[in-house]
Parts: structure tokens; C-alpha cells; sequence
């Protein structure tokens, strides 16, 4: 169970750094919820893009039921809500599961890490080493890491369920549906969450 957990967790990490690589362009491709087409990102020039005024981090009025401390995610509109006191929230933009890898459901927030280490198992680096794709045997925390700034891990009933809400190294992708079912932010949002947010607080994803 342990290897296949470690596995899972691997494959989604990878998939939220280079979701559909074309070999030898250097260009991505990502789902565009508005067009509801694929669209091809060059990653040179994307990583000079700014982030869309709307995915910008926000404090706005914000009716719900959930109590303050709770994190909202509506995956439609690519928006994470941390929900504060007097019918206010801070809003953040964020990038979600592609087709297919999209999920709902009640979760906590297991535990957190600043500037976690990212393992791919053996059964990966093969795999993507066949299609000329070459992973490291593990990679420290840092700004080439995928999994970004900070992450934080979200369990049901006491157990890991692989997903995650965690910064990343292609803030370009915000606003897309690109990963395979964990909640992507730029670094600078994830880190500000990661402050607000404590150990067992309730995710609502919808």
C-alpha cells in the first residue's frame, strides 16, 4: 500500500510540472476552460506572463456557511477562498485537475511543509525516461521544484489522500485545468495561505 501511495504521489506531482510536453519545442499544452480548447504555451515566454488581474490576490465579500479558517475552492472559476470573520474572504486564483482528473469532496489539512522535497519512485524515472523525459532521483525543496513554495497535504478520515494544495514553478498555469487533481498557486499566494491556515482546518472543494 505504502509503495503504491508513494507512487500516486509521484505521478502527480510530475504531471503538474510538465503536463504535456512536446519534445524538443519547448512548448506545453493546457486546457483553456473558456474555450474549452487546448491551447500551446511556449514555457520561455510564458514564464514572463502575468498572472490575469482577476487571479490576483484579493480580500472580497464572501457569503458562506463555512466558519473563518475554512478553505473554499471552486473549481470552475479557478478561485481558492480562505474564509475570514464579517462575510469577508481572501481570494486567490489557482490551477486544477485537467479533464477527467477533476474531484470534489470535504478534506482537512493533514499537515504542511515549507519548501517540500519532491521523490519520484523508480517506476516514473523508467517510464518517463522512454518518452525523453529525465527525472531526478529526488529533488530538494527549492524554485525549480514543482511542487513549489509550500504545500499542504490534505487528508480524509485521518489518511494522505495524495492531494495537495501547493505552490508552483509555472505560475503561467494558473486559471487552467492542467493537473491531476491537486490545487495549484503561485508561490507568493501559497505562502501567504500557508500563514493563515492551520493543521486541521476543513477544505470544502466544489
Amino acid at each position: 500500500m505504502r509503495s503504491m501511495l508513494t507512487f500516486l504521489a509521484g505521478f502527480l506531482a510530475l504531471s503538474l510540472t510538465v503536463p504535456a510536453v512536446q519534445a524538443n519545442t519547448g512548448d506545453e499544452r493546457y486546457f483553456d476552460p473558456v474555450t474549452r480548447t487546448y491551447i500551446t504555451v511556449n514555457r520561455i515566454k510564458a514564464r514572463s506572463r502575468v498572472i490575469p488581474r482577476r487571479f490576483r490576490q484579493k480580500t472580497v465579500s464572501y457569503s458562506t456557511k463555512e466558519k473563518p479558517g475554512t478553505i473554499v475552492i471552486d473549481t470552475k472559476k479557478h478561485y481558492l477562498y480562505y474564509v475570514l470573520d464579517n462575510g469577508k474572504a481572501v481570494r486567490y486564483g489557482v490551477g486544477v485537475g485537467r479533464d477527467g482528473f477533476g474531484w470534489s469532496g470535504k478534506v482537512k489539512v493533514g499537515r504542511k511543509a515549507k519548501w517540500p522535497r519532491w521523490t519520484p519512485p523508480p517506476e516514473m524515472r523508467i517510464r518517463e525516461a522512454r518518452k525523453g523525459i529525465k527525472l531526478p532521483v529526488s529533488m530538494a525543496g527549492g524554485p525549480d521544484n514543482p511542487l513549489g513554495a509550500r504545500a499542504l497535504y490534505l487528508y480524509k478520515g485521518g489518511r494522505d489522500t495524495i492531494y495537495r494544495i501547493h505552490g508552483t514553478n509555472a505560475p503561467w498555469t494558473i486559471g487552467y485545468n492542467m493537473s491531476s487533481g491537486c490545487i495549484r498557486m503561485v508561490n507568493d499566494h501559497v505562502t501567504d495561505l500557508y500563514k493563515r491556515v492551520k493543521v486541521g482546518a476543513k477544505v470544502v472543494v466544489k
